[in-house]
């Protein structure tokens, strides 16, 4: 008898052998006025950033006036596809599009099941097949406290033949110089389950197109990367896909005189404004729970019109590929008209200028505000959302005017700004615009030599190559994030200390990706963790959120979440345990007791400018009723946190101060973002209504006027050894600059460096401690596995920096022999905190043995925290412990 990976390989070589006959004849050939459909992962949603397969079929094609739409959505699966509530009544099930030809892009997320799911991706692909001929294409959303999907899908029935095609996933590669082995990883059971779909395919008599073969082979031949990840196509990459897809589903291409360049930016122009109709944002408006009363009333005919655009598209698109020439204007004047809408809000408006807005300020004795810019000096700066400073202590900030989303026609052009005071008087002077033609970048961090930035509902890497401070290069980088509500999506971007990113999103939401480690989801809010150099993404928070707009870490590396619309702010690590979807974790206790609500941005005092009884305090934005930053003293509170009120450090009286985000500058100084705003919330007013104003904006500079300020320590322009010295500096967002800028530079520069600075600590001093820490967290920066330090730093005399290690030990895991016999020695830890941080690493893994030492850490005292991150950990690893029980015995039973 031979073995299921036997016949997969049997059943590969049979099909290749005749790859040479069908890539001459093709598998299909589309009718006149065929309207094709693509379904499928990640691998189908990007093919709308590159367009050049669309391009090729409309060059092939130009008298068939094809209709080609793309429903491709990361991670989506044969049987699981997450949406935000009521999706189906958007317009864009397989009822309402009626397909004549559908091309299935799926295999890379269920090949995670490796060769033991194979029977049953089999079974549930031959069902996927009928079931998307009839049209049926459900979704599944979850109710906020529910861990049951709702189906959703419309009811109908198709008013003509479905042909569909079956396309395997691409192989995946390995990026060495990253570190990235998805292609040793992933393309066994990639291959495995590629000649599964095609056994499918010949017994349901469909079409099939291998992807995975030429790809793997193309991998074998490049000369550089065809890949961003390891698993998801760069440009180049896609444009030789183009090709080999091309050519399996249609056969020898024909010449032709068309100019492949003009056609391909009308296929990008009408999938942009596709875009912005399937994966509009705020869905949850649109046809969602909150449709009701607003937008109802102004949605309908926004649709309409921008279907009505699309529709222009296509023509365009037909006439170019015939070789007929087209206006270079987009003639939209027939699509319809926008609904008139009056505002609901009563309040006179009054834009209060700068100037006067200053007078409305309250701080406490001794410290003073001084405007450092605003839209009146710097006129781009519209709507500012979130900032951050770069090495050369200039001010990055992102602008939104196309809030709360885009408008039919309208082209958006939100921006992130270099803001700057050349002079050092305490006001920017210089402006440069970094980057364009944005929608919504609710959120902005700098690593590694540019900025991560949202951009609903992907991630963005978006970089100047040529040192003008204009970026050129805008990348695509994380997809699947859902978008259901602007004000609720991806936001409060942090890097963490070991050169993690953090960024957050809230309730309503139904997020899906891919990594090269597989698929992740997460329903109605989350904070996630992204390693930019190993394309780790996972799920750091699965929580009840309502909109949580706030993330902060102390010196120590503890971390802190603020959830916005309820006030509620948390202790990271008690509820950051691994867990597996849909399950989340249930109510915490917050640290602090709820004042003033909604929050949004929050911050640690470490300034020697700031007072020393402040030292450590936590600062929180509050943008309605009371409008200023809130601030608490810290105490340690057994194995976490706890704070208590103290005199706010500043108050407004003027109604239009929305404080949005806060942060420390190089000077010392702090730093608070003010979106400027009469009218904000997306409940209480039309997201249309036209008093929210677009083109306001400003930057407020608090100061301590009775200690000096800070010397600003530029990183950007320190060697690497003047960089590990400002490591040792007083102030936490200075050592961040420093890790920051030694992350972004070459390992084989940094890591002698800090190795030598290793080897010169010689005392168990509290200074000497944190350093050794802060050289961890370089390490981590650069995927620099270094047990030996790691094994110093658990051993270390201060349990903060224990507590700290055992963080980083649960990150590296997968690198290091006998992690749990490192956490078994913390989870005996004669520290609270070291104990808490043990008990969340043994969540990360799924065995017996793990759950065994969780189990040993209830012979120390417990408290609020040490209980609940227990319970949650022993569900996790249980409910893991079961479900792997449950696969041996089926597979034994096989």
């Amino acid at each position: 008898m031979i073995s299921g990976i036997q016949r997969s390989v049997l059943a590969l070589l049979v099909f290749f052998s005749s790859s040479q006959i069908l890539m001459a004849q093709g598998v299909i050939t589309p009718n006149d006025g065929d309207k094709v459909v693509i379904l499928g992962n990640t691998l189908a949603e990007r093919m709308q950033y590159f367009n050049h397969w669309e391009t090729l079929l409309h060059h092939r094609f130009p008298e068939k006036k094809l209709v080609v739409r793309n429903l491709g959505w990361s991670a989506d699966a044969i049987d699981t596809r997450l949406r935000s509530q009521d999706f189906q009544d958007h317009g864009h099930t397989l009822v309402d599009h009626q397909p004549n030809l559908i091309l299935a892009m799926f295999g890379y997320n269920e090949s995670f099941a490796g060769e033991a799911g194979i029977p049953e991706f089999e079974e549930k692909l031959s069902n996927f097949v009928d079931e998307i001929k009839a049209l049926k294409y459900p979704s599944q959303s979850f109710k906020r406290g529910s861990y049951e999907p709702q189906i959703q899908d419309k009811e109908g029935a198709p008013k003509h033949d479905v042909r569909v095609v079956l396309i395997s996933p691409i192989a995946s590669e390995d990026l060495p110089n990253r570190g990235i082995t998805a292609g040793t990883d992933n393309n066994k059971n990639l291959e495995l389950y590629t000649a599964a779909m095609q056994r499918v395919a010949k017994a349901k008599g469909v079409p099939f197109v291998d992807l995975f073969s030429p790809t793997r082979k193309l991998y074998e031949e490049a000369k550089k990367p065809l890949t961003m990840n390891g698993i998801h196509l760069n440009f180049n990459g896609y444009r030789e896909l183009a090709k080999i897809l091309d050519g399996e589903l249609f056969g020898e291409p024909k010449a032709s005189d068309v100019k492949l360049g003009q056609l391909r930016k009308e296929v990008a122009e009408k999938n942009l404004q596709f875009f912005y109709d399937y994966r509009a944002v705020n869905g949850f408006y649109i046809y969602g729970g909150r449709k009701e009363p607003f937008g109802v009333v102004n949605f309908p005919a926004e649709f309409e019109k921008l279907r009505k655009m699309i529709s222009v598209r296509d023509e365009r698109i037909w006439k170019v590929a015939s070789g007929e020439s087209v206006p270079k204007e987009i003639d939209d004047s027939g699509t319809g008209d926008f609904t008139e809408i009056q505002t609901n809000f009563k309040n006179e408006v009054y834009i209060t200028p700068p100037e006067e807005a200053l007078e409305s300020f309250t701080l406490p004795e001794g410290f003073e505000i001084n405007l450092w810019a605003s839209e009146k000096d710097f006129k781009n700066l519209e709507n500012p959302v979130q900032f951050t400073f770069d090495g050369k202590g200039r001010l990055y900030v992102t602008t939104m005017p196309s809030y709360p989303m885009y408008l039919p026609g309208v082209p958006v052009d939100d921006k992130i700004l270099i803001l700057e005071d050349t002079n050092g008087d305490g006001k920017a002077d210089s402006e440069k615009v970094f980057a364009k033609g944005l929608h919504l970048p609710t959120g902005i961090e700098l690593a590694n030599g540019g900025a991560y930035v949202a951009q609903q509902p992907n991630l963005m890497f978006i970089k100047d190559t040529d040192g003008d401070d204009v970026a050129d290069v805008y990348q695509h980088r994380l997809h699947g994030f859902d978008s259901a509500d602007s004000h609720h999506s991806l936001s409060a971007f942090e890097l963490g200390p070991g050169g993690e990113l953090y960024f957050q999103e809230g309730t309503f939401h139904h997020t899906q990706f891919e990594t090269p480690q597989g698929p992740e989801r997460v329903a109605n809010a989350a904070v996630f963790r992204y390693e930019p150099r190993s394309e780790k993404l996972d799920v750091f928070v699965s929580y009840n959120f309502a909109n949580p707009w706030g993330h902060c870490f102390d010196k120590w590396g503890q971390n802190f979440v603020a959830d916005a619309s309820g006030g509620a702010n948390y202790v990271g690590a008690a509820f950051s345990g691994d867990l597996d979807h849909p399950r989340k974790h249930p109510g915490l206790k917050q640290f602090l007791v709820k004042q003033w609500r909604p929050t949004c941005g929050c911050e640690i005092v470490s300034s020697r400018n700031f007072p020393k009884e402040m030292q450590g305090n936590y600062l929180l934005n509050n943008c309605i009723g009371f409008q200023g930053v809130l601030q608490y003293r810290f105490e340690d509170d057994g194995s976490g946190f706890a704070a208590e009120p103290v005199e706010p450090l500043l108050r407004s009286s003027d109604p239009n101060f929305r404080p949005v985000d806060l942060q420390f500058g190089p000077d010392g100084a702090l730093y608070v973002l003010d979106w400027f705003n009469p009218l904000v919330g997306h409940m209480q007013h039309n997201l249309r209504d036209p008093n929210r104003d677009k083109v306001h904006g400003r930057i407020w500079r608090i100061t301590y006027k009775d200690n000096p300020l800070v010397e600003p320590t530029k990183t950007a322009l320190q060697s690497t050894e003047e960089l590990l010295t400002t490591l040792k500096t007083y102030e936490d967002r200075t050592r961040f600059q420093a890790r920051r800028e030694l992350g972004s530079r070459k390992k084989k520069e940094v890591i002698p460096a800090v190795d030598n600075a290793i080897s010169e600590i010689k005392t168990d001093s509290e200074a000497d401690q944190h350093l050794l820490l802060e050289l961890l967290w370089v390490k981590q920066h650069h995927d620099a596995v270094d047990v030996e330090l790691l094994d110093r730093i658990l051993a270390s005399k201060d349990a903060r920096a224990r507590a700290a290690a055992v963080r980083v030990l649960c990150y590296w895991r997968d690198r290091i022999d006998e992690p749990l016999a490192k956490i078994q020695t913390a989870i005996h830890d004669e520290n609270a905190r070291v104990r808490l941080e043990a008990v969340r690493a043994l969540s990360f893994f799924d065995s017996q043995q793990a759950l065994d030492i969780a189990v040993e850490s209830l012979i120390y005292d417990q408290d609020v925290y040490l209980e609940y991150a227990l319970k949650e950990t022993m569900e996790t690893l249980q409910n893991r412990i079961d479900a792997n029980g449950k696969a041996v015995s089926q597979n034994d039973s096989n």
